[in-house]
This record gives C-alpha cells, sequence and structure tokens, in this order.
C-alpha cells in the first residue's frame, strides 16, 4: 500500500505533467516535471507565530492572486506534502475566486493547516486622516459582513485568522469598533486571532499595531532594502534598512504579534513599462557566501527577510518552478544568513 505522502507525490507529478503538457504540448517537459518529486526537496522549517502558538511553516503559500482564475489549483497538494501548512487567500471583492478555489483542498485538510483570510474594510479615507465615528463604524460593519461572506466562499464556519487587508490609516489600527467587532466574531467561533496586511505607512502601522496590544498576526510588505512601496512599485524612498528597522519589528514580536512578509522579491520583478527586472537590488546586502550560494535573486531576498526579523514570507506561486524554488529559499535562511 502507498503511503499517504507517496500516494500524493504520485498524484500531484500527475497533475503537474498533464498541466504541462496542455500548457506546452511539450511531450518532455510533461515528463520532466512529472519525474521531479517533493520528497528530494529540503525539509520545510517551522516556527511559531507569534502568541498564537502555531508552529507555522516559514513559507506561506499566498493563494489570492494564485487561486483568483483557478491557475495555480493543482498545487496546493504538492506545497501541502512539501511541508506548507499555513495558507493565505483574500476575499472576492479582490482576489475574485481564490476562496472559493481553495474550498475544497480545505475539505480534505481543514485540520491540518492554518488558515488565514482577510479584506479591505472599504471605508474612504487617506492614511494620514482620523477616521470619524461613522466612518469606525462602518468599517466594523463591512469587516464583519466580509468575513461572513468568506467563510462561505470557504465553505468553513471559523478561519483560524482574518486580517484588516491594506491598512494604511493608524486610527484605523486603533478603532476599538474594529476590534469589538472582532471580538463578537471570536465569541461566536468565526475566527481566533486578528491581524493586519500593510504596505502603505507600514512602520506607523507596526508601531500602531504593537502598542495596541491587540493584534496576533501582521503581514508587512518588507525588503532586505527596507519598506516596499506598493504605489511606486519600488524600495520605498527614504526608508532604513530592514536590518535598521530591527528595534520596530521587536516591538511587533514582543507585542506577542507573529509577522509574516510579502513583497520581498517584488522589486527585483521590476515594471513591464520600464523594461522589467532589477535583480540586482538587494546585492549590496548578501555577504560572498551568499552570492556564490548558487540562489537565485528571489531566493535571496526571501532567505534573507526570514534570517532578519520575520516569522514567514508569504509567496504567490503559480507554477512547480517557483514552489521549488520557494520551498528551497524557505529552508536556506538559517544556512546562509546565520
Amino acid at each position: 500500500m502507498l503511503k499517504r505522502r507517496s500516494f500524493l507525490q504520485t498524484v500531484s507529478a500527475l497533475g503537474v505533467a498533464s498541466a504541462a503538457l496542455v500548457k506546452t504540448r511539450d511531450v518532455q517537459a510533461a515528463i520532466d516535471e512529472a519525474n521531479e518529486s517533493v520528497a528530494n526537496w529540503p525539509e520545510m522549517t517551522y516556527r511559531p507565530l507569534g502568541r498564537t502558538g502555531f508552529n507555522g511553516s516559514r513559507l506561506v503559500f499566498g493563494c489570492g492572486a494564485a487561486l483568483s482564475r483557478g491557475h495555480a489549483n493543482r498545487l496546493l497538494e504538492p506545497a501541502f506534502d512539501a511541508g506548507i501548512n499555513v495558507f493565505d487567500v483574500g476575499y472576492r471583492n479582490y482576489y475574485r475566486d481564490a476562496e472559493m478555489n481553495l474550498a475544497p483542498f480545505l475539505k480534505q485538510h481543514r485540520d491540518q493547516v492554518f488558515l488565514i483570510s482577510k479584506a479591505m474594510v472599504e471605508v474612504d479615507a487617506g492614511w494620514d486622516e482620523n477616521l470619524s465615528l461613522p466612518q469606525r463604524r462602518q468599517a466594523a460593519t463591512n469587516w464583519s459582513r466580509f468575513l461572513d461572506d468568506s467563510l462561505r466562499e470557504l465553505q468553513q464556519d471559523h478561519v483560524d485568522a482574518y486580517y484588516l487587508m491594506a491598512v494604511n490609516n493608524v486610527s484605523l489600527v486603533e478603532s476599538d469598533e474594529l476590534f469589538e467587532a472582532f471580538t463578537r466574531a471570536r465569541q461566536a467561533g468565526k475566527v481566533s486571532y486578528f491581524g493586519i496586511s500593510t504596505h502603505e505607512n507600514a512602520e506607523n502601522v507596526t508601531r500602531a499595531a504593537a502598542a495596541s496590544g491587540r493584534y496576533d498576526l501582521m503581514q508587512i510588505a518588507i525588503t532586505p532594502a527596507g519598506w516596499y512601496d506598493f504605489v511606486e512599485r519600488d524600495i520605498l524612498k527614504g526608508t532604513s534598512s530592514m536590518k535598521e528597522l530591527k528595534p520596530v519589528l521587536d516591538l511587533a514580536r514582543e507585542a506577542g504579534i507573529g509577522l509574516i512578509g510579502m513583497k520581498a522579491g517584488r522589486h527585483l520583478a521590476g515594471r513591464r513599462f520600464l523594461g522589467w527586472g532589477n535583480p540586482d537590488a538587494y546585492d549590496g546586502y548578501y555577504d560572498e557566501s551568499v552570492q556564490k550560494s548558487g540562489l537565485n535573486a528571489f531566493q535571496k531576498s526571501y532567505a534573507y527577510v526570514l534570517a532578519n526579523g520575520l516569522d514567514a514570507v508569504n509567496a504567490d506561486m503559480q507554477v512547480w518552478q517557483h514552489l521549488r524554488e520557494n520551498v528551497v529559499s524557505a529552508t536556506s535562511a538559517q544556512t546562509y544568513f546565520a
């Protein structure tokens, strides 16, 4: 009888081969992908996600863009078999069918994974504005409604964590109304932990979240060079480097917040109208052993942020190659940056 791991590897390989064949019409490429087994990949490493106590994989499967149109559904089982046990998705208003496409996988593995989803509160306010009481109440109402919508899409009655998505406003972070909405949802058994994702005004948002004592998880856009600017798709002008930002990250950690990175390698990919690609952007932060490690630019950036203050890194993985490369990078952090 096939053991579970071997069985899943076989099924996953067949799925990969079929997809490769349909996409490329290259029989040899399909066979090559099918013959690669996750059993030959490095063993996943784990770390407790802040005060949640959950021993999470240091690589998080970012399901939002990957599953929004179903392109990466076939990678969920191989990712799980490779040791990934944290899956992050988001609401329909931004990520289309992603939650719905994750639902079949969750039916098989819900008790074995940490499930995160998120939603914007959809209140019109600038990052430097103080939200009025009606705005804060509306934000809380929206968050509660989107949580219920997400549960329906996921076909679940409970998520481990539900985030305030794309937060840049400190008064939103400090909102009593939002925290009360979370508390009611937790008491109703819908969610266990409260979180934030942020890629604008991230330092102030992180400081506010730590000071509030209310948040269990944060997903932050950070790179070896410092904060990432989501609007400009670039490194934030005037940012300190990640190592110099350690005191800010330490504040969050001391408050019991588990830190998950995102956009660590986004700047490396560049932008189409600028000719794509900034692969050497972070080379000045790596020593000679890292440069000779054989890791590619994206792998080095992920390994670096994991070794310098983050518990895990969230990656959008839509092809087999990227899943494999990211597993390697997540398990290389302490090897090359110890």
